[in-house]
């Protein structure tokens, strides 16, 4: 199986969209409770490249899955600092696509002289048929470690959710820390 990994484009919204849709509506894999139009969508896309990658998974030329980064905190200090989203196609789950896109994704990052990524993760209180653990087993398998966990800060589906914050640093520090670079930057001076 051929995986081609690249940057989202504005024609690929649909596509992420569908994806994201089936999450949202059967899943507690995000708290979201109503699906973004495709307008909405286009525009957090379009907000998430001026500073973050945004990459999908291509299978035969289908989006199989992706994956971004975004702000960790709105404050200055925390530049270094990123936040990550990922979703897979239920078609194509459990095939290393996920593995494969954090990979790029913090390849990424680094570049950008981000140093701690941190994954926010919807954690069951007791799994059930909208969440499971499998999520936290993932990204403790690719090396990222509990740091916090928010106790039933969350609803839907009429049942409570924990939030689980993991964390990975994928970086060096120094004093000065090195400047942040925007993913936009980084493509055009490629």
């Amino acid at each position: 199986m051929d995986i081609e990994i690249r940057v989202a484009r504005e024609e690929d919204v649909k596509e992420l969209l569908n994806i994201y849709a089936y999450y949202v509506a059967n899943t507690a894999i995000t708290f979201e409770h109503e699906v973004p139009t495709i307008e909405e969508f286009t525009g957090r896309i379009k907000e998430t490249l001026k500073q973050y990658p945004y990459l999908v998974a291509l299978i035969d030329g289908k989006i199989a899955g992706y994956i971004y980064a975004g702000r960790f905190r709105t404050r200055a200090s925390y530049a270094w600092s990123a936040s990550t989203s990922v979703y897979i196609d239920k078609k194509y789950r459990r095939m290393g696509i996920g593995k494969m896109l954090y990979e790029e994704l913090e390849s990424i990052l680094a570049k950008q002289n981000i140093i701690n990524v941190y994954a926010g993760i919807a954690s069951p209180v007791q799994e059930d048929e909208y969440l499971t653990r499998n999520s936290e087993y993932f990204h403790e398998s690719i090396g990222y470690k509990m740091v916090a966990k928010y106790h039933e800060c969350a609803s839907k589906f009429g049942k409570w959710y924990d939030l689980i914050e993991m964390e990975k640093i994928i970086g060096e520090r120094s004093c000065p820390p090195k400047e942040f670079v925007p993913f936009k930057k980084l493509i055009d001076e490629r």
